[in-house]
């Protein structure tokens, strides 16, 4: 009977938990003209706690003509515990773009874009 179970049990513990999802919001831009919005999910397979989900920018500065502009894309970033760092890659509209950021009461660092100046960006993970 004990040899029934045993594989039963490695089994259950060899299962990997779910992946857990997490929300984040954010602002770029030196006035916060962008508005960032993404739901990210723990990528259980990497050795590194890494996050990767669907972003969306929105404009949400005074100067919108014809409504908000709007882009989409992909986020993919990693949370270093010991150092309240997190580092994110953001692909979006064809533009890779990095993020380095220090945690206070937001992620606070700047987005750096090819052939553009870097921009503030803060962002809230949930």
């Amino acid at each position: 009977m004990k040899a029934f179970f045993v594989p039963i049990v490695l089994g259950i513990l060899a299962t990997p938990a779910s992946a857990q999802s997490l929300q984040v919001i954010g602002y770029s831009g030196h006035l916060g003209e962008w508005e960032l919005t993404a739901t990210v999910t723990e990528q259980v397979s990497s050795r590194t706690k890494e996050y990767a989900g669907p972003v969306t920018m929105r404009h949400v500065g005074v100067c919108t003509k014809d409504g908000p502009e709007e882009k989409a894309g992909e986020m993919r970033f990693q949370i270093s515990a010991s150092s309240s760092q997190l580092n994110a890659t953001f692909s979006v509209a064809g533009v890779e773009c990095t993020y380095s950021g220090r945690l206070s009461d937001s992620y606070t660092g700047t987005m750096a874009c090819p052939d553009r100046e870097a921009v503030p960006l803060k962002l809230w993970v949930r």
